[in-house]
């Protein structure tokens, strides 16, 4: 098969030649349930079933869609993956996939800069099934070494983190992994496949938000993992009875967005290296969490794994939490919300916007300043965002 390039794949990819009813696009196809013209028609199709061979058909919407199907085909097309499974939103897809591949009784080994409702997930509602988890710091191996035990199943971790934007060596990662027959799980919502593809250094599974960057237009939730298709296949059954399925009118929509996740990736890229630099040379901003800026300390790993650096920076402006506000509050292109990946740049106080019940003392505690802003790039002119974060900042 000829091997394309990612823009090339984002546009083609998972779509029939031609689509039913000679259509351009991939049609959504709205149905919770499917037909059979008679009984030797559903006996013939149990049979292929349980022999694997009831490929492109099913009896029931929550076994899968067709519009669906063509969104994982183009998503494991783009991650060099042998398969991808669609979940309702992020989080289904995170705790679906920790929810399979444990067992009562075993262990998780998460980094600590992880996205937090993943580390209350390892951290408190599995402790209802005697599941144990360990939070070692970002990076450090030795760490991560020492906390292995027999029982460890899975070791999750994101990169790039949020919000300070850490990149972990995913190589090192996989060999120490591997060596204890560990699966690794690495969320790489940040990055995109377009800047990052755990699969190649030997990552288990990886999985995104594709809420974000995906999408690309706040529009949709969803999530998705890929990897083998042993993995992938064990997941599904599991997604069956679980229950949180990827709805079709959303997979249309994520299938338009994902074929220009080229154009705009490579325009938020640009952004952020700018802006980046921008902000690390001015003299109200304490410090800037980029991974694009020889100053982050995990520049020199994100060079040799990375294309493109992303477009979220987090930056710490001079003063406390009211300083940062002002500075939120000054800027007049981009709009206060979480989330990022999308084609508006966002901005937000990590400190008010996901640890607000915190006081400022547990905020520090796990790493929140108070005077810690985050910016999700946009696709907007670079000059026009630069002259408005000026303007706030004066």
């Amino acid at each position: 098969m000829t091997q394309h390039g990612l823009s090339t794949t984002a546009v083609h990819a998972g779509s029939e030649r031609p689509n039913p009813h000679h259509s351009l696009t991939v049609p959504v196809t709205q149905t919770a349930t499917y037909t059979f013209a008679d009984t030797q028609d559903l006996c013939d199709f149990m049979d292929a079933r349980m022999w694997g061979m009831a490929k492109g058909r099913t009896e029931y919407g929550r076994y899968g869609n067709p519009t669906v199907a063509a969104a994982e085909s183009k998503l494991s097309a783009l991650e060099g993956a042998e398969a991808a499974l669609l979940y309702s939103s992020g989080m289904a897809a995170i705790t679906s996939t920790i929810l399979t591949l444990v067992n009562a009784g075993s262990h998780i080994i998460i980094t600590d800069d992880s996205y937090r409702r993943t580390r209350q997930f390892c951290l408190n509602f599995l402790k209802k099934f005697n599941i144990e988890s360990t939070v070692v710091p970002m990076g450090d191996f030795n760490a991560l070494e020492s906390a292995i035990r027999p029982e460890t199943k899975l070791i999750i971790s994101e990169s790039p983190t949020n919000p300070y934007l850490r990149v972990l060596d995913l190589k090192h990662l996989a060999d120490i992994a591997k060596a204890h027959n560990i699966k690794t799980l690495v969320d790489a919502t940040f990055a995109t496949p377009f800047n990052l593809r755990p699969l190649d250094f030997g990552i288990d599974l990886v999985i995104h938000s594709a809420t974000k960057y995906l999408g690309g237009h706040n529009d949709i939730l969803a999530g998705v993992v890929a990897g083998s298709e042993q993995l992938i296949a064990l997941l599904r059954q599991q997604l069956w009875m679980l229950g949180g399925v990827f709805d079709p009118h959303s997979a249309y929509l994520l299938l338009r967005g994902l074929k220009t996740l080229g154009l705009r990736v490579e325009r938020q890229n640009q952004n952020g290296q700018r802006i980046a630099e921008f902000l690390e040379g001015h003299p109200k901003i304490d410090r800037v969490w980029y991974p694009g800026l020889k100053s982050h300390p995990d520049h020199e790993i994100s060079k040799k794994q990375m294309k493109g650096f992303g477009g979220v920076i987090s930056f710490e402006v001079k003063g406390d939490l009211a300083a940062a506000s002002k500075v939120v509050d000054g800027v007049r292109i981009p709009i206060i919300a979480p989330s990022l990946g999308g084609v508006e740049t966002l901005i937000e106080q990590p400190a008010l916007m996901s640890y607000y019940e915190m006081s400022s003392e547990e905020r520090v505690a796990v790493g929140i300043k108070d005077n810690l802003i985050r910016l999700a790039l946009g696709v907007e002119d670079t000059e026009d965002l630069i002259n408005d974060l000026a303007q706030a900042l004066e």
